[in-house]
C-alpha cells in the first residue's frame, strides 16, 4: 500500500513563534481523502463501541468492506460517513467492540466521564484532532511482526485507537495511556506504527507493534518530545533507548519481557533499543526513511551539520529531536514539507529524470510490496530519492494549538489537500459545529468540481507537471497569498469569536474555504490559458514558444537530430 509511507512532525510550545503546539502529518497515499467532522454523540452505559477495520493497516480486506475509495461506510461517525447515494459499497463489518462505558474495569486507565457523551473530531485515515485540541499525527514502519486482524482477539490498528481516543480523552497522556490500555486487552495488528499525540501542553510519540503472528495483544513505547524541539518521523521508528527510570517515557508493562522471551534483546548487553530489537530498520530502499529525516532535521537546524550518508538503517547519527535555530510557525512546518531536496545533491528539480522543466515526481512502482520491509532479505534493483513532498500524497494536515486563547479557537486544524508543494492550507477551529460539505466529499473514480474541494488541487498539481519550472512559481504566488491572507483573516478574528457561537466559526471556516477554491480553480484557469501547447501567452504574449534548454536538448540528443541528408555515422 502506498500509505505505507507518511510524514509526521511535531514542534513543542518553546519551539514555536507564538508558543503553540504543532503536531504535523502528511497522508502519503491518493485514496479516500476526505476529512469528516464526526460529531459528538450521546450513549448509555450498557452501549458498545464498534471497532473497525481500516484498509491503511494492511490493506483492502472484503470481509470488513474497507476499500481505498471508502475507508468506512456507516452511521457510527455521524452523517459525513453515512452510504452516498448512488454509491453501492455496502456497510462496512466491524471486527468487534469494547464497552463504552467501562465502569466494571479496575484496570481502565482514565477516568470515566462524568457525561456520558463522546468529544467531536476531524477524521481522515486516522484520526485527526478533538474539540478539546487534543491531535495526532501519523506514519506507518516496518516491524518484525505484523499480525492479521481477527474478531475478538486482534481489534485494534493505530488508526481506530486514534480514533477512540479522540473520542474519549482531552490531553496527550490519558490518549497514550488508553491506547496502550486497548492494545493489551483487545489486541493489536498491522504494521508498526508511530502516532504523534499532542495537547496545549505537551507532545509525544508513541510507537507500537505487534509480536506474535496469533498474539492477543502489543507492545509500545512513547516518549515526551522536549518543549523547545522539533521532531519529524518518515516510516521508521524513531525512539531508541527505554530506559525504565526514564521521566519523559511510558511503555507497556511487557515490553522488556517479550524483547527478551523473542530474544531481540539481552540484557546482559545494555539498555533494550526499541529500533533495533523490534523492527528490521528502513523499508522499501535504503534512505527511504532516513533521508527525509536528515532533510526535515537539517531544514529546521542547519547549524548541525548533519550527515547525509550514514552506516546503516540502525543509525544514530540523527537524535530524537532538535531544538531549532529559530523558532517555528506553521508556514515554516508546511515549508520542510513541501520539500524536494532543492539546492542540495539529492535535488529532484534537477537532472535527467526531472525532464525539462524540472519536474520533481518520480512515479514509482507500489514501494511496499513483497519482503520490503526487511532490507536484510530484499534488495531493490533501482531507487529514486524519497521526498518530503511526494506526489501520491493525498492531504497534508497541520495541527495547531495556541496559548491563551479559548479552547473552541484555540485549536486551528490547516488543512492542505493533494501533495504539500501545491497545495493551499486552508484552516479549520477546532470550535466548528460542521465541516463544509467540499471537505467532506471525494470518489477517487470521479471527477468532481462541483462539490468537492479535493479536486481543485489535485488538478492543479497534476497539471502543473505538465511545464513544472513555470507553473509551480505561479501556484506559489497564489499559495502564499492566499496562505497569508487566511492567517491575517484568523489573527483577526480571533478576539471577534471569543464571544461568538460554533456556528459564527463555522460560517468563517467555510468562507475562508470558499475564496480558496474559487481563487485555485480561477488558477487552474489561468494555466491552461498561459500555458497552452507549451507556449506563453498572457497579456504581452501571445503562443510564445519557450521550447527546451540547450542542456536537456544534449541530454536527449537534439543536436544529433536530422540536420542533413546525410545518414549520421
Amino acid at each position: 500500500m502506498a500509505r505505507f509511507a507518511c510524514t509526521t512532525m511535531i514542534a513543542g510550545k518553546n519551539a514555536t513563534i507564538d508558543h503553540s503546539i504543532i503536531v504535523a502529518h502528511s497522508d502519503d497515499d491518493v485514496a479516500d481523502e476526505r476529512v469528516i467532522f464526526v460529531p459528538a454523540y450521546s450513549y448509555q452505559k450498557s452501549d458498545e463501541r464498534r471497532v473497525y477495520y481500516d484498509d491503511a493497516s494492511l490493506g483492502h480486506k472484503q470481509n470488513y468492506n474497507s476499500t481505498p475509495l471508502r475507508r468506512y461506510i456507516g452511521y457510527d461517525r455521524g452523517p459525513g460517513y453515512a452510504p452516498v447515494e448512488g454509491e453501492s459499497f455496502g456497510l462496512s463489518t466491524p471486527i468487534g467492540a469494547i464497552p463504552q462505558y467501562p465502569a466494571d474495569d479496575p484496570d481502565y486507565p482514565i477516568p470515566l466521564p462524568e457525561k456520558l457523551k463522546t468529544y467531536a473530531y476531524f477524521d481522515g485515515s486516522y484520526g485527526i484532532m478533538n474539540e478539546h485540541n487534543l491531535m495526532f499525527g501519523e506514519c506507518t514502519c516496518g516491524a518484525k511482526v505484523h499480525p492479521q486482524p481477527k474478531e475478538e482477539k486482534r481489534l485494534f490498528y493505530s488508526s481506530e485507537l486514534s480514533r477512540v481516543a479522540l473520542e474519549r480523552c482531552t490531553n496527550a497522556v490519558d490518549a497514550i495511556k488508553l491506547m496502550g490500555y486497548l492494545i493489551g486487552k483487545y489486541g493489536y495488528y498491522g504494521t508498526g506504527e508511530t502516532l504523534l499525540v499532542g495537547d496545549s501542553s505537551s507532545a509525544w510519540v508513541m510507537e507500537m507493534c505487534g509480536y506474535e503472528e496469533d498474539g492477543s495483544d502489543g507492545i509500545w513505547v512513547a516518549r515526551r518530545v522536549p518543549d523547545d524541539h522539533y521532531f519529524i518521523a518518515a516510516n521508521e521508528f524513531r525512539i531508541r533507548e527505554v530506559d525504565p527510570l526514564d521521566p519523559d517515557l511510558l511503555f507497556s508493562e511487557n515490553l522488556f519481557e517479550v524483547c527478551k522471551n523473542k530474544k531481540w534483546w539481552d540484557p546482559s548487553q545494555g539498555t533494550l533499543d526499541w529500533l533495533t530489537a523490534v523492527s528490521w530498520g528502513e523499508y522499501s530502499n535504503p534512505y527511504y526513511s532516513l533521508r527525509r529525516v536528515w532533510r526535515g532535521l537539517s531544514l529546521v537546524a542547519p547549524s548541525m551539520n548533519l550527515p547525509a550518508w550514514v552506516e546503516n538503517g540502525y543509525t544514530k547519527a540523527y537524535p530524537f529531536s532538535i531544538k531549532p535555530d529559530t523558532m517555528l510557525s506553521v508556514a515554516d512546518i508546511a515549508r520542510v514539507y513541501r520539500d524536494h531536496y532543492e539546492g542540495t545533491e539529492f535535488d529532484l528539480t534537477q537532472g535527467l529524470a526531472a525532464g525539462p522543466f524540472a519536474c520533481p515526481d518520480r512515479y514509482e512502482k507500489n514501494p511496499d510490496q513483497g519482503d520490503t520491509f526487511n532490507l536484510n532479505k530484499y534488495t531493490p534493483e533501482g531507487a529514486w530519492e524519497r521526498p518530503i513532498s511526494i506526489y501520491r500524497c493525498g492531504m497534508l494536515t497541520i495541527n495547531q494549538v495556541r496559548p491563551d486563547l479559548p479552547p473552541p479557537i484555540a485549536g486551528i486544524c490547516w488543512i492542505g489537500l493533494d501533495r504539500p508543494s501545491a497545495n493551499c492550507l486552508i484552516p479549520f477551529y477546532t470550535g466548528v459545529s460542521k465541516l463544509p460539505t467540499k471537505m467532506e466529499t471525494m470518489i477517487l473514480t470521479r471527477f468532481d468540481r462541483k462539490n468537492s474541494a479535493w479536486w481543485a488541487f489535485n488538478y492543479v498539481a497534476n497539471y502543473a507537471s505538465i511545464k513544472y519550472s513555470s507553473m509551480i512559481e505561479d501556484i506559489k504566488k497564489l499559495q502564499k497569498e492566499l496562505e497569508t491572507w487566511s492567517l491575517h483573516e484568523v489573527e483577526k478574528c480571533d478576539n471577534q469569536f471569543k464571544e461568538q457561537s460554533s456556528t459564527d466559526i463555522t460560517r468563517f471556516c467555510d468562507t475562508i474555504l470558499e475564496e480558496v477554491l474559487r481563487r485555485w480553480w480561477m488558477l487552474a484557469e489561468t494555466l491552461i490559458v498561459t500555458y497552452n501547447d507549451g507556449c506563453l501567452t498572457d497579456k504581452e504574449n501571445t503562443m510564445k514558444q519557450l521550447g527546451y534548454s540547450r542542456q536537456w536538448l544534449a541530454y536527449v540528443g537534439y543536436f544529433n537530430g536530422p540536420i542533413s541528408y546525410k545518414k549520421n555515422s
